[in-house]
């Protein structure tokens, strides 16, 4: 039966992943019908589909919490503000949002649109008309361009948008894929997609964590340093903690982990596969957090904010999220990554002089301290999401494929139209379950009891 989840059900549900159980208390044998390498949104579904089968699993997780991308952190006012995903894409289809709503949480539609400026006012409705016009106008010939089968970069497809050019290289390059236009492909852009109906959580993304992950075997801080696929009938994993066996595995790692040395496959991952992972890097989308008390420039809730801009030096605000005092900074593409390598001080005082140039003096005292997530640094993620390099959208067919007939690859990496959201990691971590159980085949049958025979 489902049921609303309170703040201590998300409490008590995070306190006992915290405290998750020793390696040993596995299972006795350590061997497994299906082991799967990440506790993120494709390792969520993926483990929940397994479950309602019957087979047995684990969840592998590197890091201290389940959740991968989606991440929520508590500021020194105690606001609660997300490090990662927010926005749900495709609510019909989204595996983690079919688990919030049995559980009723609640949703709400932020705005699809986004507020625009031009220096320091907003745009008039002539501009707002111009920009969507030349926005469209690019998207039709970036799909155009890849019809014809031409993948090129992006940047190179882009029609003549005068003054209008930077915003719309923003908007379709970082802030849709992490990257700059120049490094995205036609084809994988243009098969993104619209997300016109993102729905946002009103309880947060701890919630749906607490909600998603409650049932599910998971090990933490449990990394996966080796994957042996040479054994006969089972694949043996090296961890941090210990060696355990699965007839079928499922890594969720992102692209970026993969072609690392942080994950050793034996034998060797295909040809076509290494060449895909390289070929479809994870793009930066890093995120500045502050509070603004009082709503001081009376920005309207769940509102996003970008800038008419000539360069590539843009970002884009989020205000007033859920209602609340909170402001996110999203930094994304090669300024992104460029402003975050240079540290919190930098990315604050960019912050502020967009503040004081667009909306008045006085706002370094208003937006207090900066909070910055750092995913391209965090060892298991190494970056924000994945974004196909021009030539290389037929790439992630190469991840969906089975290697070694027992070994299943999947996130959002893997989704060919909806990657880089978490309903596209869901959907691909359903479909790496289905394939592991396909393979699995139906489970043996008891033989019937003996039927007692006649008395003498």
């Amino acid at each position: 039966m489902s049921r609303t989840f309170t703040r201590r059900d998300v409490l008590k549900a995070t306190a006992a992943l915290a405290a998750a159980p020793a390696f040993p208390a596995l299972s006795a044998s350590g061997d497994y019908d299906v082991a799967i390498v990440g506790a993120g949104a494709a390792g969520i579904a993926a483990g929940r589909r397994i479950a309602q089968t019957g087979k047995s699993y684990v969840i592998l997780e590197a890091g201290a919490r389940a959740g991968g991308r989606i991440a929520s952190t508590t500021l020194a006012s105690g606001a609660v503000y997300d490090r990662g995903a927010n926005r749900f894409s495709a609510p019909a289809r989204n595996p983690l949002v079919a688990i919030a709503r049995a559980e009723r949480l609640k949703f709400y539609e932020p705005s699809p649109g986004r507020r625009l400026y031009v220096g320091a006012r907003e745009a008039r409705d002539g501009e707002y008309d111009d920009f969507t016009a030349s926005l469209r106008r690019a998207n039709r010939t970036i799909a155009a361009v890849a019809e014809l089968g031409r993948d090129i970069a992006a940047a190179r497809a882009l029609p003549e948008l005068g003054d209008w050019r930077g915003t719309v290289a923003f908007v379709l390059g970082p802030l849709t894929a992490g990257k700059d236009l120049e490094e995205v492909s036609t084809v994988d852009l243009s098969r993104a997609e619209d997300r016109p109906d993102d729905v946002m959580l009103t309880d947060g993304t701890d919630a749906l964590l607490a909600a998603a992950t409650k049932p599910l075997a998971i090990e933490l801080n449990t990394a996966v340093q080796r994957v042996d696929m040479g054994g006969r009938g089972r694949v043996e994993l090296g961890t941090s903690r210990g060696t355990l066996t699965a007839r079928t595995v499922i890594v969720t790692a992102s692209t970026n982990v993969l072609a690392s040395d942080r994950l050793r496959f034996s034998p060797s991952l295909p040809a076509q596969v290494v060449a895909a992972l390289g070929r479809l890097s994870l793009g930066t989308y890093e995120r500045a957090i502050f509070e603004l008390p009082g709503n001081p420039f009376r920005f309207g809730a769940n509102e996003r904010i970008i800038f008419k801009t000539d360069n590539a030096k843009a970002i884009m605000l989020h205000t007033r999220v859920g209602g609340s005092d909170l402001v996110y900074a999203d930094l994304a593409g090669r300024f992104g990554r460029e402003l975050a390598n240079a540290g919190g001080a930098a990315v604050a005082g960019f912050i502020e002089d967009e503040f004081s140039e667009r909306f008045g003096g006085g706002t370094r005292q208003a937006l207090g301290k900066i909070e910055l997530t750092r995913w391209s640094k965090e060892p298991w993620v190494q970056g924000g999401f994945s974004a196909a390099a021009p030539g290389a959208a037929l790439s992630r067919r190469a991840l969906m494929e089975p290697i070694n007939d027992r070994v299943f690859l999947a996130g959002e990496a893997a989704h060919e139209t909806l990657w880089g959201t978490v309903a596209g990691a869901g959907l691909s971590g359903e479909r790496a379950a289905n394939a592991a159980l396909r393979y699995l085949g139906p489970a043996p049958q008891e033989p019937p009891p003996p039927k007692p025979g006649k008395r003498s």
